[in-house]
């Protein structure tokens, strides 16, 4: 039998100097109850209690025993009450695993900050990598994913639609001309981002529907930061996220290419171990970034 609910009845038999009464106050048969402290007599080695018509006494040994598991049991109950205080309120470090594309954009940096004054219990710890993360195996609490996920077992939570824009830097326009058509790419010089769910295959929706390009190129990278530079400097045409180029189209560093022709647009997830509900830090944080990206988020706008 449970050691510990046997001391809770053992407990409970002495506060009310009653083994019916204590099995009532349980919801247990009086056999049941008089199981457990038989139990716990025979694990001690001891008798605890004298037994008599009129009252129940407590051996010398059962006193001992009594105060033990008295003071075992509010130990337990402080447990539970500060663990139920950490599941309702955010608190203590939160590690996150999120893409660098993303974390360098400014916009990951600058709502985390928001989150810390709204949260100053909670202590963030950010690893910024563009490969698969096992957040069970490396302890991560949450990680924010773009694209497909691998993993489908994981709880996953949308924040945010990602869209992407064709572009190229001026000079690169100027050098090579100006793609009419998504067939046109095949002719120029890509960024090739290797990291992509299938790599070098660009999807767009067109006026004849959905196609799909196999783009080549002779810069390849796992890397869109390195990429983004590269095509900053005229390197090529970069199929990009919008929270990275936006500014750079609208401020003329940048030319969107071929507005008849959308690329299709994926979602920036957070992810987190499936199992009991998630813990107040990592619900805040979550609720906090869907709220602050939302279906059309601040890049995008």
């Amino acid at each position: 039998m449970d050691r510990i609910e046997s001391m809770e009845v053992f407990a409970r038999v002495v506060a009310r100097q009653s083994f019916s009464a204590a099995a009532r106050d349980l919801k247990m048969s009086q056999a049941v109850v008089s199981k457990h402290v038989r139990v716990m007599e025979e694990w001690l080695g001891a008798r605890l209690l004298d037994r008599t018509t009129r009252r129940l006494n407590l051996t010398e040994i059962g006193a001992i025993v009594h105060a033990q598991c008295e003071r075992i049991l509010g130990d337990i109950g402080e447990i539970e009450q500060r663990s139920s205080a950490l599941q309702n309120l955010p608190r203590g470090v939160l590690r996150i695993a999120a893409p660098v594309s993303f974390g360098v954009s400014n916009h990951l940096g600058a709502a985390l900050a928001d989150y810390l004054e709204k949260y100053p219990d909670v202590v963030v710890d950010v690893t910024l990598s563009d490969h698969f993360v096992d957040i069970v195996e490396e302890g991560f609490d949450v990680a924010l994913r773009i694209g497909q996920l691998k993993d489908s077992s994981m709880m996953v939570r949308r924040l945010s639609p990602i869209r992407f824009i064709l572009c190229a830097s001026p000079a690169y326009v100027e050098r090579h001309g100006m793609p009419q058509h998504p067939n046109d790419l095949l002719t120029h010089r890509c960024l090739c981002y290797e990291l992509r769910t299938v790599p070098r295959l660009w999807r767009f929706s067109g006026p004849d529907g959905e196609l799909t390009i196999r783009i080549s190129g002779r810069f390849r990278a796992n890397s869109g930061n390195l990429l983004y530079a590269g095509m900053l400097q005229g390197a090529g045409i970069g199929l990009a996220p919008s929270f990275m180029v936006g500014q750079d189209v609208a401020a003329g560093r940048l030319v969107s290419l071929l507005p008849d022709y959308k690329p299709i647009e994926t979602e920036l997830v957070a992810i987190y171990p499936p199992g009991q509900a998630p813990s107040a830090k990592v619900r805040s944080l979550i609720d906090f970034l869907a709220a602050r990206f939302g279906p059309q988020p601040a890049w995008d706008r």
